[in-house]
């Protein structure tokens, strides 16, 4: 099949230019004041995407009329507005953690789905994920004097990680001085995964936003309480299940696109388990890739089957017109740029996906007992590979081969 330009045609263009809303059902149910604080929030989105396509315009092309820098004038001056009302907001859900987490659920949902303000991520994100007072803290200083096995395998993959970041740019910078410590702390303190290199990718981030003893303690939380220890696991096993599952979404709601991969053994592990191992830092650039991260600090990994399924959906035209290299290139090149300039798209889109947790849970116990019967069954072959064969055995089965 041959593979056609590597760029959206106009029905992936029409799916990504839907008009903005709020991106769950869950707003229905807030009172006035919280939903007008939510229209708030989307217009300051709003005109945040519209102020980088005007600046974009401007850099562009230098016959800007007096008008149009009146126009932008006045849009900054409103952005600066909301701007301000939103420092406040948030500054407020940080002293009120309890409250809000225990009386205002859904209107917190809400406000993180529409992204948590930069200079609040630090804090908000440690709040979501009760790491602001763990023991392990007091041990990091100590662990940093100490030796592990996986240091030199860590410093090989450091250099890979953000390596277009100026704060990781260089051997000597802070950055991969700071993620160096951080990664080896961690391979002491949970010696069964060590150092697994998707790894490096959440804790850069982590890097970006809070000072590393902080984002140590994070990191650990997200390894014990969100399934990322299962993902970075030696054997893998909790991305094979989660492979398994985001393949019965695709089959379930995309099955064309379904029988188009399965027709070009274009296989879901190809294009998924980064997006799974690195929660798409490695996908789209930072600031979509952190409001991904921003909901899956408080919603955890059913956002990435959300927005994964989301990119298929939208791209779905395109892709069912490539072969199995077209389709590689197309998930490189395009996919990641789709919504530089959108990420409330993104979330819209991952939202009106069908996510069904009573289903993934039972195909959590339909993958275990598989792969228990797998093991038996190897189990079994092992030890009728040790027994002595019956007399005859192996020239029987070369006559039937």
């Amino acid at each position: 099949m041959a593979s056609p330009t590597l760029s959206p045609d106009s029905s992936s263009q029409e799916a990504l230019s839907a008009p903005t809303c709020s991106p769950t059902s869950d707003s229905e149910n807030l009172s006035p004041d919280e939903l007008e604080l939510l229209a708030k929030l989307e217009e300051q989105n709003r005109l945040l995407e519209a102020d980088s396509k005007s600046m974009r315009s401007m850099n562009g092309s230098r016959r800007n009329s007096g008008s149009s820098l009146v126009s932008s004038s006045s849009a900054s001056s409103n952005l600066s507005h909301l701007e301000e009302d939103t420092w406040i907001l948030w500054g407020r859900i940080a002293n009120e953690w309890e409250e809000w987490r225990r009386r205002k659920e859904k209107l917190l949902k809400e406000l993180i789905r529409k992204g948590i303000p930069h200079h609040f991520r630090a804090i908000v994100w440690q709040l979501l994920c009760s790491a602001t007072d763990m023991p392990v803290k007091n041990q990091y200083s100590e662990l940093l004097k100490m030796s592990s096995p996986c240091e030199k395998l860590i410093r090989r993959d450091i250099a890979r990680t953000y390596p277009e970041h100026e704060f990781f740019k260089g051997q000597d910078s802070l950055g991969q001085e700071v993620l160096f410590n951080v990664m080896k702390a961690y391979s002491l303190v949970d010696r069964e995964v060590g150092y697994c290199q998707g790894s490096a990718f959440i804790v850069g981030l982590l890097l970006m936003q809070m000072p590393e003893e902080e984002a140590f303690c994070v990191f650990v939380r997200l390894m014990q309480e969100y399934r990322l220890r299962e993902l970075f696991k030696p054997s893998m096993a909790e991305l094979g299940l989660c492979i398994y599952q985001f393949e019965y979404m695709l089959q379930e709601q995309l099955p064309d696109l379904n029988t188009h991969f399965r027709s070009q053994s274009f296989h879901t592990s190809m294009y998924a388990s980064s997006w799974f191992l690195t929660l798409f830092l490695t996908t789209f650039p930072l600031p979509v890739a952190t409001r991904v991260f921003d909901i899956f600090m408080y919603e955890g990994l059913e956002i990435v089957f959300r927005v994964g399924l989301a990119l298929l959906q939208v791209n779905q035209t395109e892709l069912m017109q490539l072969d199995m290299e077209g389709m590689s290139q197309y998930f490189q090149r395009v996919i990641p740029h789709q919504f530089d300039s959108c990420p409330d798209k993104l979330v819209l889109k991952a939202y009106q996906v069908k996510y069904n947790p009573k289903k993934m849970k039972r195909l959590e116990k339909e993958y275990a007992a598989m792969k228990s019967k797998e093991m038996e069954e190897q189990i079994e072959i092992k030890a009728s590979v040790g027994a002595p064969a019956p007399a005859g055995m192996f020239s029987e089965l070369e006559t039937q081969q």
